[in-house]
């Protein structure tokens, strides 16, 4: 599902924007620091309810101004989705970030990512490669999420349970059994989902990194406990250590998804340019999966997607984006780049104002 429209109000640098999208590709050019990235996070909010540069949305807000709102329609040949995200600064009676979909307040943001799938590739994308496991699992439990039609409500189950046992280890100790079972329960439902995407997403990635890195990057998937084990004799095995450290150390919450070359970890081993590489092939072999397995196809934000990429890098990394043959909104430093042919629309943003040229 395409975004058709969007709507951009007291976002960072943006006072106020309003975008037309078609299916096709979508350049936004303009200097550094005027705002183009702003217009991607935009998207972005929109599908995920939280931004791509920051874990505080509400830094997202224009100096000055008591909220930043993003509105967007997205467009199929079946149907139309009005979306909407609000952000409040803490000082506001309705603090926090709050989504809306066709005129109502969502239960979760959830139901903003299936109207809109949204995939973002941007200069510091090999976070996802060196920065901690959080990051890879919410790489992977985007693609479950669409796939696994009970994940959410398995995540979401966990994490609920996940909190009340930290909650009684630093403070109930006594209750702290009372949220095993359900924690174990829905544990092993998570991460017998994401195991099964892992699987279907190994020839995908072993086409992509090997094209756009060269290197044979083995990718594994960590679950967070010895699988051997079931999860509830391992919260079992571990109960006096969660005691001592008042937090649950084993479980799903503590997967990851480890990249090793020839048995060593990747991040150990590959240079930031190869780690930029590394994680777009990431992305890129989990868009071509879920279009070619599921018939999804996640619209692809991509910014400044020539930086740190050499010549021949950067024309493999086009061929593979062109290839899937999906929404494109990308941004450039000037209105002549060549990397996506012609595209169908232009933006010009300068100083915060965003023009259809």
């Amino acid at each position: 599902m395409a975004l058709a429209e969007l709507t951009i109000e007291n976002l960072r640098c943006i006072e106020k924007a309003e975008l037309t999208f078609g299916p096709g590709t979508h350049l936004v050019f303009g200097a550094n620091g005027a705002g183009k990235t702003t217009v991607l996070e935009a998207a972005y909010l929109l599908g995920r309810g939280r931004s791509f540069r920051t874990r505080l949305n509400e830094r997202l807000i224009r100096h000055g101004a008591p909220l930043a709102r993003v509105v967007g329609r997205t467009d199929t040949e079946e149907r139309q989705h009005r979306l909407g995200i609000e952000i409040r600064r803490p000082s506001h009676d309705r603090a926090g970030t709050t989504g809306r979909m066709d005129g109502a307040d969502v239960r979760s943001f959830a139901d903003l990512a299936l109207a809109f799938p949204v995939q973002v590739i941007d200069p510091d994308a090999h976070k996802l490669i060196e920065d901690s496991p959080a990051r890879r699992r919410r790489w992977l439990d985007w693609a479950v999420f669409h796939v696994e039609p009970g994940f959410a409500g398995s995540w979401s189950r966990y994490q609920r349970a996940l909190s009340q046992r930290n909650a009684a280890l630093r403070t109930r100790q006594s209750e702290v059994a009372i949220w095993g079972p359900e924690l174990a329960r829905e544990g092993e439902v998570m991460t017998a989902a994401r195991e099964r995407v892992m699987i279907a997403l190994q020839p995908y990635w072993a086409a992509a990194a090997a094209e756009l890195t060269g290197l044979d990057i083995a990718l594994e998937f960590q679950p967070g406990w010895d699988r051997a084990t079931p999860l509830s004799d391992a919260l079992t095995a571990t109960a006096t250590r969660d005691r001592d450290r008042r937090t649950t150390t084993t479980g799903p919450h503590r997967a990851d998804v480890g990249l090793k070359i020839r048995g060593r970890v990747a991040r150990e081993v590959l240079s930031r340019g190869q780690q930029k590489l590394a994680a777009v092939a990431l992305n890129l072999s989990q868009l071509e999966f879920l279009q070619r397995e599921h018939g999804l196809r996640p619209s692809l934000l991509l910014d400044d997607p020539s930086a740190e990429l050499d010549r021949e890098r950067l024309a493999r990394v086009i061929a593979r984006v062109e290839a899937l043959q999906t929404q494109l909104i990308v941004t450039a430093l000037d209105r002549d780049t060549a990397l996506f042919g012609s595209p169908d629309s232009v933006f010009h943003v300068e100083q915060g104002r965003v023009i259809r040229v």
